[in-house]
């Protein structure tokens, strides 16, 4: 290593560590001797020494200024003997002591005094001189111990504006002190003196001392040392604008008559302009004068200093160098102050004044006059100086002293500015006379109007303005993903009507007008409209519907049609075709399957597109059989077979014979085109069985028709003797056959039934025998004789699964006829298939089967748990249920499940499945922070708990503790534990009544210490107890702190911070709950809590618990510090208490390792109130965001843990304001304020709405705004005091934002209100919809009631329906109303006395209302805080309202479902372009400077702009998705013309409350529900081929619903995504949704009810509580129409009230056929056996009768249980639901407690016997369905055994399918009938 060391400027700037001499180690190391000096450049000495003898490790060197400061200190190697000292200041003396030092000793210090000055003079005196190049410029130095000193009589008022940027550096900074105090010193100042002031500055100036602050030298000398540093940016010439008007002042301390100094010490170049600030000055007749300093612009020194620049402006390399300009500019400041004064005295001027009486005129929107009263005196000009108050470049106008007016042009309009009039006098110039007046804006067009509207064009027209140049006309669609496709035309100011074309049909349009004034455009004028759509074909029909084809008809859409696309889909989902056809009306479909009922859509195509579809649906036929098969022409080897074909398109027929008594089958194929064929070959004598099959040209096949034939005997000869003749003939004699059968057919096999259907050939038959046996002979032969005219027979009760021959005879009068033979099958027991499980949840589940093919009674579901021990449960539902919600489960649990067919002969095999329910429990259980008497838990949040309970159970004695924690607290502490102690910790995790199982963790706390620790030392206490300060008498607050307790403080230092501490906290006054709360944490590399806000209540106790504080050390993590804090000290079990404002003080000394930022913001966002306190090395922009703003008022730097009692006043001060404050401090809008965030207190936050009574959250104005809409009689209301515990401030704003709903009363309610115990009112805001007024009332100072009511049109506007924004602003003598940003009324009160804290306070409370059973009106409140302000609402901009929103001006939207900022997903395509902002002045383009050196971290900005929107999400349910936010801006181009317009929100200032629209689409009208959010709105349905008209039955209940009713008003535009979402939702859904819809349209129009009712979707767990929405008013009804076309699903409104039983009809005839007439009187038979029939079967359903009359609508039913939010719903819409889809109201649900049933063994019920089982009761069904279908709870046995067999007729109800009656038997045990009493709702 060199033996050469420089100390340089940054060392000398850091260290700050004071040398310690040990004296025993002195003398035990020999000391360096020979100290030498030499100086090798202005402020650098290199000293050398000769080095001791002996053995030592190195050297200290310690230099210390005899002026007093810090020791610098220097360790060297010990081989060194130079060092080089730089920095140094040539005036100053310093001290130098170098040490050698070994291990632990130390010599003495060789000692020594230098100075610059004093080397370099003995070197001259010498002749030894050193040449210095960089002294070449300065000054000559005055003698040894002096310097130049002003001994002037005359005096001057000097101003220093010295520059404090961040470029500047601390080290430098200490440097301009000691320039300064160069500076000072030679000056006589004194407060009849020489004054001096001084400005510190960077981004924004401020004033260290006024002129007048300090009344001698040494006063403004200390103040110099201590000077601050600021840091920031360098804005010189707001500084220079900021010390004319704010120092040059008289009440600054500056005197008439007296020189005027302004000195700048800068570094680098402004950032601003600086010319004219600067001319400002020295037109004010204050000399300037500029020091640069490294980066200074000589130039810009030059246009700032006044002239001449030779004696004005110094300019120096380095901050070294700033002593060598001192003595310069210390004799020209002299001699400048004595020329001054005898300027001022040699002229004598009268008395000099500013002019008066400001008065502004001619206000126009480009400009106004500016007039004033004269000044005193000779005024040889006036200049007139104005900019915007907003901010922009400063302009004058000067004119002669003889006027007294002047106009100010081509100003921007509706702009604010700033007037300032002086007086120039020959050499001076007055104060300023100073106002302000606003431009008018500029004219606007009005009452636009868009009218002949096509299908591509629309008309605009509108009142045009005078004075406008031109028009400018934007439009564009409003179609998601078309605002982009923006257009616009400008056109002369002759023109105010114009043709737009070349639109999409059926879109949104917005148009916007503006009116142009040179490049200037006035405020937009907007209005919407939609083209028309493109005209679909209409009047669907279908005719010639065979087996395989239809014909489809129409009308023609257009004479602009280019041809239609035709769709056509199986009902089953299958398959789907689709055609092209031109223009044409007609086309036949082909190749369609038999017996299948097709939807058709048929699109009518455009240039543009397609137009909406026409939609119809039909059902093909079966494939005909051949007809009328018979057999002819016998002969007894052969017989013809004749038939009657039924199709063209057959291909061939299949005929088979085979004898009846046993042979071979043959078969022959015949070709389609004939109808007969002779069989020959045959036996004579013999009955053969003849069947033929048809096969068509599409290969299906028809059924097979059957028919018996015989052939004849041979013939043989009798002789005939006949009398007359002698001859004897032979005639052949033919045995003749009779059949009267023919297609004997067997159909409708039942598992116990077949039916037999024959036609009848031959009348002459007088009855028909009819036989059947099994096919295995296994049973007797049975019979059945029916007469001769019926030609068809149920069989029953048959074998289920086994096949039967079916034998027919006719029986004549003289015998018996030719019989016929057919097999027949009954079907087999079959099983349920294709169980499901679904909508899983944490106490239940959802199961679901499809029905078998044969027709059952029921089904019996049996389930039992699987992993635990538990019983087998079971229950019974109806034959037309394939759906089941199991309740009363065990939560994380698998379940066995099994259902089981159940038919009249028994029940089939069981289809089982596996189901399991989600797993309430909490995950990563763990325990922390255990000590002797006390352990910790944290766990991973479960995401649907709203609650748990933690419980800890002692292993050594078995006592347990519980606590009940909220669903957000991941970790709980227990206290109060014995020492070395086992304990168990249990979590339940608990989802409102549901409890999940406890989740478990062991652990130990620590045991008995062996040794007691050491206690660490302490500082000595104070003497006394500090007094409490006057200005916190009043604090009341909840106060931490949080100590930097790292290995960098010491413990020296962490001794002073306690100090602190204790000065701090002893200012305040009452301690404890009725007082200020206080608590530390120290942290490092973890938080310690030292106590919590209720450890202490009494000010001795807790300073003494202060002293005790040891010192931790560690790392610095500030961010996981200030988390401990919100989660561990901010909670009420550590005593935080509502309503008091919560103050955490922060003190570090570096720069924190981990995250501040979003915690602090955080918590400032929830109206934490942050002080931070820098040290040393602390990162001040890092205190900039921990702490609140502003930040002047909240962040705090000192260099050293000894400067704490410089800022200790002030602190307190502050913090104590804080605390005492009757409004907390809270952030709205990135803003710190004093007021209440009403929403938050209220709970209608989106975390708490739920658990509010009768309040949904719905979209706002904008989708990413939510807002709360209260129901009615919600009630919403909160104890005073837990809101307002001090009461209401004298002065405030009260702000809502809300809207008034078309359910909303016309009768006055009070929108907020705050009542006293006995529910009187105390102050509030009063709406009367009816009389449309706004009233405010209060108690006044006296307690006198007072009320101010306000009327008129402004008014009038917030009972339109649109979202306003209303600011009530309370002051000691008015009430102002402001509606929109807008005044629109003041009146005069008196000065309002407090409020009880003892009532409570209440939203939407009806004004008739009474005591606590209030009522409450329905609306919408998206916004409602009180600022304890009364200048809130002036600054506020309505950023909230559509149409009031300035995107330049307002903050960002907030971002869309983003959960932090880690989770940011890429960026999204670019967002429409924003609209027109007021057009600026054209700046000056600057010449591009030097890049500068990089600064250091600045303070967090403003948010930048929002980002583009997003992809578009799928479907949701309930909530809106969010829109995707703005793009960024754009650089702002040349040219001035107005932006894009962007897609607006409501148009002018209320909100678009225009004429009434257009009436919308009509919906379908259902039963009134709960308020859900509006689904899309679905394709209207064309009404459907009528049904075919049943006989008259009895009158029927309720009938559906009828068509949609009358269109209802047009409503308000919805969000911009709302029509193209309809759209795209119909063309997703639409194959599911035909498919499940023309199923259930089949099942009505056959009257028969559907073996497979429920095609439920399965749902997704519960979200969260939709936004209801509004309910439509009813329609009127109308005629019955056949179902539509399926639209996009909406929301499923609640089943309506039961309407009232019809009469009932007569008595049925049992079973499906006819009586015939009477036949003929038979022979008598033999006598029959006397037996018992088996019973017959249940009767086919009847016909269906005609609809009963429409009920009454339902009642609102309550609302449902908070739900979750479910992640991936995010921005989305739901397609649950739909048309005729089943509601958990229309599927039974189970209620299944635990401890109500009979145990059975498991085994039981899951072995092949059939034992007794209980069936747990009948489904509660939701009123208003009466079902008696089902039995209460009995012992029942596995067969139905019929009893009581009178036949009842029961309404059946399934969800999604019409009403249908069947018989059943009555059981034995009957159910309780509903009783209805006309005018009453049945009961719930």
């Amino acid at each position: 290593m060199l033996c050469r060391y420089e100390i340089r400027s940054c060392f000398l700037a850091f260290l700050a560590v004071t040398a310690f001499f040990s004296s025993d180690a002195q003398g035990q190391v020999s000391p360096p001797t020979r100290l030498r000096y030499n100086v090798v450049s202005p402020d650098s000495v290199q000293i050398s020494w000769k080095a001791p003898k002996g053995q030592f490790t190195g050297y200290k060197l310690l230099v210390t200024p005899s002026s007093g400061g810090k020791t610098n200190q220097l360790i060297l190697q010990n081989t060194a003997t130079k060092a080089i000292i730089q920095g140094l200041i040539p005036d100053q003396n310093y001290a130098l002591q170098i040490i050698a030092f070994s291990e632990d000793k130390e010599s003495k210090p060789a000692q020594g005094q230098f100075r610059i000055k004093d080397i370099e003079r003995r070197k001259e005196t010498s002749k030894s001189k050193v040449k210095d190049p960089e002294k070449s410029n300065a000054s000559k130095p005055a003698p040894e111990g002096s310097l130049f000193t002003c001994k002037t009589p005359a005096i001057a008022d000097i101003v220093i504006l010295v520059d404090g940027s961040w470029s500047i550096g601390r080290f430098n900074f200490r440097l301009v002190r000691l320039f300064l105090e160069n500076l000072v010193s030679a000056f006589n100042v004194g407060s009849e003196k020489t004054r001096v002031g001084l400005a510190q500055y960077s981004g924004d100036p401020r004033i260290e001392w006024h002129l007048n602050a300090y009344g001698t030298k040494d006063a403004v000398l200390d103040a110099v040392r201590n000077l601050p540093y600021k840091g920031g940016n360098t804005l010189t010439g707001l500084a220079l604008t900021y010390i004319l008007e704010n120092s040059f002042k008289p009440e600054a301390g500056a005197r008439p008559g007296v020189s005027k100094i302004g000195i700048l010490i800068t570094d680098g170049k402004s950032q601003d302009d600086v010319i004219p600030p600067a001319k400002n000055l020295r037109d004010a007749g204050i000399e300037l004068f500029a020091i640069g300093v490294k980066n200074a612009d000589i130039n810009e020194l030059k246009e700032i200093a006044s002239e001449p620049d030779s004696t004005h402006v110094y300019n120096v390399a380095d901050f070294n160098f700033m002593h060598t300009i001192v003595e310069g500019l210390t004799r020209t400041v002299c001699s400048r102050v004595e020329e001054q004064e005898k300027e001022i005295k040699g002229t004598i001027v009268a008395s000099l004044g500013a002019p008066s009486d400001l008065v502004t005129s001619e206000v126009t929107a480009r400009g106004f006059r500016v007039s004033w009263t004269h000044a005193p005196g000779k005024v040889e000009k006036y200049r007139v100086v104005y900019y915007p108050t907003r901010g922009g470049q400063p302009e004058e106008v000067v004119v002669d002293g003889s006027l007294s007016t002047a106009v100010l042009k081509n100003l921007m309009s509706l702009t604010e500015y700033q007037i300032a009039v002086f007086a120039i006098y020959s050499n001076v110039a007055s104060e300023g006379l100073r106002g302000t007046e606003t431009t008018l804006a500029l004219p606007m067009a009005s009452d636009l109007q868009l009218y002949d509207v096509s299908q591509s064009s629309m008309r605009a027209k509108w009142n045009g303005v005078a004075g406008a140049t031109g028009y400018m006309i934007l439009y564009a669609p409003l179609t998601e993903g078309l605002a982009a496709d923006e257009k616009e035309i400008k056109i002369g100011e002759t023109s105010t009507d114009l043709e737009l074309d070349g639109l999409l049909p059926n879109t949104e349009y917005t148009v916007t007008v503006y009116a142009m004034f040179g490049e200037e455009a006035s405020d937009p004028l907007t209005g919407q409209e939609t083209t028309l759509p493109l005209s679909p074909p209409a009047n669907l029909k279908f005719s010639d519907v065979g087996h395989s084809s239809a014909k489809l008809t129409w009308d023609p859409a257009s004479k602009n049609v280019n041809g239609y696309r035709i769709m056509y889909v199986k009902t089953d989902g299958t398959e789907t075709n689709e055609v092209e056809v031109g223009r044409v009306s007609t086309h036949t479909l082909k190749s369609l399957t038999s017996l299948t009922e097709y939807t058709v859509a048929i699109f009518s195509l455009y240039n543009e597109g397609q137009s909406e579809p026409l939609t119809g649906s039909f059902t093909t036929k079966r494939v005909p059989a051949p007809q009328h098969l018979e057999i002819d022409e016998a002969s007894t080897d052969s017989f013809r077979v004749s038939w009657k074909p039924t199709s063209s398109d057959i291909a061939f027929y299949r005929l088979a014979w085979i004898p009846l008594d046993g042979g071979e089958s043959e078969e022959v194929v015949i070709n389609g085109d004939t109808d007969s064929h002779v069989i020959e070959g045959l036996l004579p004598n013999t009955e053969y069985e003849v069947s033929l099959l048809a096969v068509f040209d599409d290969e299906s096949e028809s059924e097979i028709v059957a028919v018996l034939g015989a052939t004849f005997a041979r013939t043989t000869t009798i002789p005939t003797t006949v009398t007359t003749s002698s001859t004897a003939t032979s005639k052949p004699t033919i045995a003749v056959f009779r059949t009267g059968i023919r297609n004997l057919v067997i159909d409708d096999e039942t598992t116990s039934s077949l039916r037999v259907i024959w036609d009848i050939s031959d009348y002459n038959v007088q009855q028909f025998r009819v036989t059947y046996l099994t096919a295995k002979g296994d049973r007797a032969e049975e019979a059945v004789l029916v007469p001769g005219r019926q030609n068809t027979l149920l069989l029953q009760p048959l074998l289920s699964d086994t096949e039967y021959k079916v034998t027919i005879t006719p029986i004549y009068s003289d015998g018996e006829g030719v019989s016929v033979s057919a097999p027949g099958k009954t079907l087999p027991l079959s099983a349920p298939r294709n169980l499901r499980v679904s909508d899983e949840w944490y106490n239940r589940l959802r199961i679901s089967w499809d029905a078998p093919p044969s027709p059952t009674m029921g089904y019996r579901i049996v389930y039992k748990p699987i992993n635990i021990p538990g019983p087998a449960l079971e229950t019974f539902v109806g034959d037309d249920i394939n759906t089941i919600l199991i309740l009363n489960l065990f939560s994380g649990t698998e379940y066995s499940v099994k259902v089981f067919a159940s038919y009249s002969t028994g029940f089939s095999g069981a289809l089982t499945g596996v189901a399991k329910t989600l797993y309430l429990g909490v995950t990563n259980l763990d325990s922390y922070q255990v000590r002797m008497t006390s352990l910790c838990a944290q766990w991973q949040l479960h995401r649907h708990a709203t609650a748990y309970r933690v419980v800890i159970e002692s292993l050594v004695d078995g006592k347990k503790r519980e606590v009940n924690l909220g669903g957000g607290t991941p970790r709980h502490c227990f206290f109060e534990l014995m020492p070395g102690t086992e304990y168990k910790i249990s979590v339940h995790t608990q989802l409102q009544e549901i409890e999940g199982p406890a989740v478990s963790i062991m652990e130990t706390t620590l045991p008995f210490p062996t040794q007691p620790p050491t206690m660490p030392s302490t500082p000595p206490p104070p003497p006394t107890i500090p007094p409490a300060k006057e200005v916190c008498k009043a604090a009341k607050a909840d106060l931490a702190f949080l100590v930097d307790g790292s290995w960098s403080i010491g413990d020296d230092n962490f001794n002073k911070i306690i100090s602190f501490l204790y000065s701090t906290v002893g200012a305040l006054d009452k301690i404890g709950p009725d007082g200020t709360q206080v608590a530390i944490i120290q942290f490092s590399d973890d938080p310690r809590t030292e106590f919590k806000l209720n450890a202490y209540k009494t000010k001795e106790t807790l300073l003494e618990a202060i002293q005790q504080i040891a010192y931790k050390g560690g790392n610095t993590k500030t961010g996981k510090a200030i988390k401990h804090a919100r989660e561990v000290l901010f909670t009420g079990e550590a005593g935080m208490r509502r309503g008091i404002p919560k103050v955490l003080v922060v003190i570090t000394d570096g720069r924190s390792q981990d995250d501040v930022n979003k915690v602090s913001r955080e918590m400032q966002l929830d109206g934490f109130s942050f002080f931070a306190i820098g040290v040393a090395d602390a990162d001040y922009s890092e205190l900039v965001n921990i702490g609140s703003k502003p930040s002047e008022r909240h962040v705090f730097f000192v260099d050293d843990f000894d400067a704490f009692a410089k800022i200790e006043d002030e602190l307190i001060t502050f913090v104590c304001e804080t605390a005492s404050a009757t409004c907390p401090l809270v952030v709205k809008d990135g803003n710190n304020f004093a007021g209440f965030k009403m929403m938050e207190m209220f709970g209608l936050v989106e975390k708490e709405f739920s658990a509010v009574e009768g309040v949904s959250m719905e979209p706002g104005t904008f989708n990413v705004y939510p807002c709360y809409r209260l129901h009615k009689d919600a009630l919403v209301s909160q104890p005073t005091k837990y809101l307002h515990p001090e009461g209401l401030p004298s002065d405030y704003t009260i702000t809502f934002l809300f809207r008034i709903l078309p359910d909303t009363p016309q009768e006055p309610f009070a929108l907020w209100e705050i009542l006293n115990e006995a529910y009187e009112p105390l102050v509030g805001v009063i709406l009367d919809n009816g009389g449309k007024t706004l009233t405010f009332f209060n108690y006044d100072y006296k307690g006198d009631f007072q009320t101010v009511t306000f009327e008129g049109p402004e008014i009038r506007k917030i009972f339109y329906g649109s979202f306003h924004k209303l600011h009530v602003v309370i002051s000691k003598t008015t009430a102002k109303i402001i509606i929109d940003c807008k005044q629109v009324s003041e009146k005069t009160i008196n000065a309002a006395g407090n409020i009880s804290s003892d009532g409570i306070e209440v939203l939407g409370r009806m004004v008739r209302s009474r005591g606590p059973r209030d009522n409450s009106a329905p609306l919408q409140l998206q916004m409602f805080d009180i600022v304890c302000a009364t200048s809130w609402a002036n600054r506020d901009k309505c950023c909230e309202l559509p149409g009031l929103r300035d995107e330049e001006n307002c903050p960002a939207l907030p971002h869309a479902c983003s959960c932090s900022e880690a989770n940011k997903g890429p960026l999204g395509p670019p967002g429409p372009p924003g609209g027109p902002g007021v057009r600026g002045a054209k700046g000056h383009r600057g010449d591009p400077g030097p890049k500068g050196p990089d600064g250091p971290r600045g303070e967090i900005g403003v948010p930048g702009p929002q980002g583009p929107p997003g992809p578009q999400g799928p479907s949701g349910l309930s909530i809106q998705g969010l829109p995707g936010p703005p793009g960024e801006k754009g650089e702002k181009g040349d040219l001035g013309f107005p932006g894009l317009q962007g897609v607006p929100g409501a148009s002018g200032s209320p909100g678009r409350d225009g004429a009434q629209g257009q009436r919308g689409l009509p919906g379908k009208d259902g039963p009134t529900g709960p308020q859900g959010p509006p689904g899309p709105m679905g394709i209207p349905g064309a009404p459907g081929v009528p049904g075919v008209t049943g006989s008259q039955g009895p009158q029927g209940d309720v009938g559906a619903p009828g068509p949609p009713g009358a269109k209802g008003e047009r409503g308000e535009r919805g969000d911009l995504q709302s029509q193209a979402m309809v759209r795209a939702v119909a063309r997703q859904v639409c194959e599911q949704l035909i498919q499940g819809h023309m199923a259930r349209y089949n099942s009505i129009l056959n009257q028969i009810p559907s073996q497979s009712v429920s095609t439920r979707t399965i749902a997704g767990p519960p979200g969260e509580p939709g936004r209801p929405g509004a309910p439509g008013p009813q329609g009127e009804q109308g005629s019955p129409g056949m179902q539509g076309f399926p639209g996009s699903p909406g929301q499923p409104g609640r089943p309506g009230e039961r309407g009232l039983p019809g009469e009932k009809g007569e008595k049925g005839n049992p079973g499906v056929g006819t009586q015939g007439p009477r036949g003929p009187p038979g022979s008598t038979g033999p006598p029959g056996e006397s037996r018992t029939g088996s019973p017959g079967p249940p009767g086919s359903p009847g016909p269906r009768g005609p609809a009963g009359h429409m009920g009454p609508p339902g009642s609102q039913g309550p609302s449902g249980p908070p739900g979750y939010c479910d992640p991936s719903s995010c921005a989305g819409y739901g397609m649950g639901g739909g048309y005729g889809e089943p509601t958990d109201q229309d599927i039974p649900v189970v209620q299944l407690p635990h401890n109500s049933y009979q145990i059975y063994d498991p085994e039981d019920l899951y072995d092949g016997e059939q034992q007794p089982y209980v069936v747990h009761g009948s489904y509660p069904l939701p009123s208003p369905y009466s079902q008696s279908a089902y039995p209460s709870p009995h012992l029942a046995q596995p067969e139905f055994t019929p009893v009581q067999e009178e036949m009842e007729a029961v309404e059946l109800r399934s969800p999604g399918i019409s009403r249908f009656t069947r018989k059943i038997a009555k059981r034995s045990l009957k159910t309780p009938a509903r009783k209805r009493v006309k005018g009453k709702k049945p009961s719930q």
